[in-house]
């Protein structure tokens, strides 16, 4: 009876949608798989000319409680929640309270000085070279699901001998950036980044469910929870999330809300208002060759079939999120969903698909198939070392900057590594003394002939040195 009831629910709720849109069951049958009971989906949103033309959930939001998902449901947005740090800064510097070309170290004096200097504007183009914190704690063991307090995240940032580049070198994607820019707005403007983003921007906006959330015992009504496809059978894993560290991520928001914030890069009320601000915030930061960084204020300028796009996604635990902007065509798509296989912006660009097609420049190229020569001098020879011992890599290593230990092992003539508590990995020879671990790769070091460490590049995360013990 009561799985008749929520499929009567669904039924009403999918009737009632209907009509708000002539392409509605196109756009629905997108979402067929999350359009159930008992599975987590989405919630969508799609704006045109200013108005909100067609909201709608997909899905449930609380597995055990049986609710479903609908326009004002709140999911936690990952870094979406970075423009709003980037338009606090702006705000800021509005006010006259910093300067993008400040040295860090003005508003966090603590913070290591490097061989060159470090700036707001450097944090917030990814062009700073400071490691990722979130890549960090997952070296170090540490569970991004767990609580984590703010002065040890900072304190392992610090704890850092060295840049993964210098600044202005190149871009690369930096969540310490973001949280630390968070640190700086508290300095700058005497209060928590989430009072001042819930005075500045949610309040005038009229984002009533909106907010940077910082500490986890608060409540949150009408929150989604997170889910993941259990491997290999039916059902889903509840994914426990009590992650409140905000500037890398941290606001929770709806479909409704963030249409208001969709509508401001229009017509802007924030501030002193005017276009001036919001111009900024697409502007990308500069490399030192004068290059685009390719990133401007936590959005990314691109292009879709000949039509220019803004956009940002974010994810974290089993949350998905993306927020398109078509601008020229004044046309937006919001997604948020709460399971962990969702693909929010492939999802976005298939929305476009049904309601921009008349407006596409571009119509997708053919891909070619390209004949393989197999006896093309181009192919990869496989690397064979016969006098290779694997002996010598096994043994206990050491990094000051994570403070932990990692564990090589030897077992049936495969080398396994330990990282931190988690399960040992096989490694894969590809060069001199260098293995890979998929995700990651290693360089050992000698000293005549005798093994004394090496440095470990993960992603957002390089030459990382650890000691052999």
């Amino acid at each position: 009876m009561k799985k008749q009831s929520l499929l009567f629910l669904f039924l009403l709720f999918t009737i009632c949608s209907f009509g708000q849109l002539k392409q509605s069951q196109a756009i629905d049958s997108l979402f067929l798989d999350w359009n159930k009971p008992e599975v987590p989906g989405c919630a969508i949103g799609i704006v045109e000319d200013g108005k909100l033309i067609y909201s709608k959930g997909y899905g449930i939001a609380d597995l055990e409680h049986d609710i479903q998902i609908t326009p004002t449901s709140v999911f936690y947005i990952g870094s979406v929640s970075k423009q709003f740090v980037t338009f606090s800064i702006l705000l800021l510097e509005e006010q006259g309270k910093l300067n993008l070309d400040d040295k860090i170290q003005k508003y966090l004096p603590d913070f290591p000085e490097y061989d060159s200097t470090l700036t707001i504007r450097n944090f917030i183009h990814h062009t700073s070279g400071v490691r990722d914190y979130l890549t960090l704690m997952f070296l170090k063991g540490r569970n991004y699901l767990d609580n984590t307090d703010v002065d040890e995240v900072y304190e392992l940032i610090k704890k850092q001998k060295e840049l993964n580049f210098t600044p202005g070198e190149k871009y690369l994607y930096s969540n310490s950036c973001y949280f630390m820019l968070a640190m700086i707005v508290e300095k700058a403007a005497g209060q928590s980044l989430k009072d001042f983003a819930h005075e500045s921007i949610f309040q005038p906006l009229g984002m009533k469910n909106t907010l940077f959330y910082d500490d986890n015992t608060d409540l949150i009504k009408n929150r989604v929870f997170s889910y993941n496809k259990k491997p290999d059978e039916d059902g889903f894993n509840n994914l426990i999330m009590r992650f409140d560290l905000v500037g890398s991520g941290g606001v929770y928001s709806s479909i409704e809300d963030l249409y208001l914030w969709d509508q401001n890069f229009y017509n802007n009320k924030l501030g002193k208002g005017g276009q001036n601000i919001i111009d900024k915030m697409h502007e990308e930061g500069l490399l030192n060759n004068g290059e685009s960084s390719g990133y401007a204020f936590a959005l990314n300028n691109g292009t879709y079939k000949g039509l220019k796009t803004v956009s940002h996604g974010g994810s974290l635990a089993g949350y998905r999120a993306q927020l398109m902007r078509f601008p020229e065509e004044k046309f937006s798509v919001i997604i948020l969903a709460n399971r962990g296989d969702a693909n929010p912006t492939s999802k976005s660009f298939q929305i476009a698909d049904i309601l921009l097609e008349d407006k596409f420049v571009e119509k997708p190229k053919k891909k070619e198939i390209q004949k393989v020569d197999e006896t093309s001098s181009d192919r990869k020879e496989k690397i064979e070392f016969s006098n290779l011992n694997l002996e010598d890599y096994t043994g206990r290593y050491y990094s000051e900057e994570l403070d932990v230990n990692y564990i090589l092992t030897l077992e049936e003539e495969k080398l396994n590594i330990q990282i931190a508590n988690y399960a040992p990995q096989e490694l894969t020879i590809y060069d001199n003394d260098s293995f890979s671990g998929g995700r990651f790769s290693i360089r050992f070091n000698r000293l005549n002939g005798v093994m004394t460490g090496f440095e470990f590049d993960a992603g957002r995360v390089t030459n990382l040195k650890f000691e052999k013990k």
